[in-house]
C-alpha cells in the first residue's frame, strides 16, 4: 500500500503507537509517524480530530530476516 499523502484522523484516546498498529501493523513504526508529525508529538493520548500525516514506509521482509532490521522501538516504551 502507498501511503503517500494520506492522512489519518484519530479518535479520542488513540496513541502515535496505537495508530502505528492500525495503519502500519507494528507499533513500532510510531517513531516513523512522530517524525512526520512534529507538531502533535508532545500528546502522549490524542484527543481526537486531530490529522496525522502518515509517512510512506517501505518494509520487505523475507524468512529468516533477524530483528536489527525492525525500526527502532518509540523512545517512551520500556523493555
Amino acid at each position: 500500500m502507498n501511503m503517500i499523502d494520506y492522512v489519518y484522523i484519530c479518535s479520542a484516546g488513540e496513541t502515535f503507537d496505537s495508530v502505528a498498529l492500525t495503519m502500519y501493523g507494528n507499533e513500532n513504526y510510531a517513531a516513523e509517524l512522530l517524525c512526520a508529525n512534529p507538531e502533535e508529538s508532545d500528546k502522549a493520548v490524542f484527543q481526537g480530530g486531530e490529522a496525522l500525516r502518515l509517512p510512506e514506509i517501505e518494509v520487505t521482509f523475507t524468512e529468516g530476516d533477524d530483528a536489527a532490521e525492525l525500526p527502532a522501538k518509540a523512545p517512551w516504551k520500556e523493555e
